[in-house]
C-alpha cells in the first residue's frame, strides 16, 4: 500500500533532533601564585617596579657635607668615596696636581651615573675651622662643639681621617674615646637608635655603633700597580696602603654603610625628621607663619 504525498513526513536524523551544547563564556584565569579573593588580582606589586623605572628615569639627589681642619684630606675622601673628580670640579685640577686648600665654604654639583641610574651629588666642602687652636694630644673640643650644633638638623657619620698614621692599637683606643666623648657630651650620629625600625635594623645598626664607628680611613684618589692589580692607595717608603683592603683601612666598610645600604634611609631620615624639626621651629619662631615664600620654602627643602 503506497502512501500518498499528503501523508509523507520528512525523515530527520539524530543530530537534528539533540541540541548542540552551548559554549562556557572565556573566565580570565587566576594569576599563578596570587592568592586572589572574590575581587582577584589587583596589582599591588607592580609598585616595586613602578619606582624603579621611575627612579631610572629621573634619578635622585644626594647632598655630602664634609667637615674638619685643614689638610685631613676632606676633598681627597670625597673624590675617593665617589671615584670621581666631584669636589674642586670648577678649580680646574688633575690628578698629578696637589688638590688646592679650601678657603670658603663651596657647594658643588656632579652627575654620577651608574648601571643606568643617575645621581645628582652635591658636595658642600667646608674650609678647616680651628685651625689655630693648639689641642696637641686630645680630642678636639672644637670638633665636638660643632658636632652639637650639627647633629640637631643633618646625620652626622663621624670618620678618623689619615688613619695610616696610628698602630692598630692605637686606631682601637682612639675609636673608643670618641665614642665615650660623643656619649658624655650627647652627641647622637646616625644611625640613631631610635629610627631602627625592626629586629633586623637594630641588630645591623648595633654592630656598626659599637664596632664600625668612628669608620677610620684612609683617602687617595691615585692608583698603584699592586700584584698585577691597579689600586687606589698611598705609597710610604714601606709599601702601598690600598684604600679599598679591609686590612688596611675601614674605607670600603665607609662606602658600603653611605652608598650601598643607608643611602635612601640617610635621605628619609633627613627630610622627615631634621627637615621637619628645623620647619616645625622656624614656624614657631615666626608665630606660626611661613618664614619665607613658599619657593623659598620648597628650594630649601629640595637641598636638603
Amino acid at each position: 500500500m503506497f502512501k500518498g504525498p499528503a501523508d509523507t513526513k520528512p525523515e530527520t536524523t539524530m543530530s537534528e533532533l539533540v541540541p548542540e551544547p552551548r559554549q562556557k563564556p572565556a573566565v580570565p584565569m587566576k594569576p599563578v601564585g596570587i592568592n586572589s579573593n572574590l575581587l582577584g588580582y589587583i596589582g599591588i606589586d607592580t609598585i616595586i617596579e613602578q619606582m624603579r623605572k621611575k627612579t631610572m628615569k629621573t634619578g635622585f639627589d644626594f647632598n655630602i657635607m664634609v667637615v674638619g681642619q685643614s689638610g685631613l684630606g676632606k676633598s681627597t675622601l670625597v673624590n675617593t668615596l665617589f671615584k670621581s673628580q666631584v669636589s674642586r670640579k670648577s678649580s680646574g685640577w688633575n690628578r698629578e696636581e696637589k688638590i688646592p686648600k679650601t678657603v670658603e665654604i663651596k657647594a658643588i654639583g656632579h652627575v654620577i651615573e651608574e648601571g643606568g641610574v643617575k645621581m645628582k651629588l652635591t658636595v658642600i666642602d667646608t674650609p678647616g675651622f680651628g685651625d689655630q687652636i693648639n689641642n696637641e694630644n686630645c680630642l678636639r673640643p672644637l670638633d665636638m662643639e660643632f658636632m652639637k650644633h650639627l647633629s640637631k638638623v643633618v646625620n652626622i657619620i663621624p670618620v678618623i681621617a689619615k688613619a695610616d698614621t696610628m698602630t692598630l692599637e692605637e686606631k682601637i683606643e682612639f675609636k673608643q674615646r670618641v665614642r665615650k666623648e660623643l656619649e658624655v657630651n650627647g652627641i647622637e650620629f646616625y644611625p640613631q637608635k631610635e629610627f631602627d625600625e625592626d629586629l633586623e635594623d637594630k641588630t645591623e645598626n648595633d654592630k656598626i655603633r659599637q664596632e664600625s664607628m668612628p669608620f677610620a680611613v684612609v683617602g687617595s684618589d691615585k692608583e698603584y700597580q699592586v700584584n698585577g692589580k691597579r689600586v687606589l692607595g698611598r705609597k710610604t717608603p714601606w709599601g702601598v696602603i690600598e684604600v679599598e683592603n679591609l686590612n688596611h683601612c675601614e674605607f670600603a666598610l665607609l662606602r658600603d654603610f653611605v652608598i650601598r645600604t643607608h643611602l635612601q634611609d640617610l635621605k628619609e631620615v633627613t627630610h622627615n625628621i631634621h627637615y621637619e624639626t628645623y620647619r616645625a621651629k622656624r614656624l614657631n619662631d615666626n608665630g606660626g607663619l611661613p618664614p619665607v615664600t613658599v619657593e623659598t620654602e620648597e628650594n630649601h627643602e629640595s637641598n636638603l
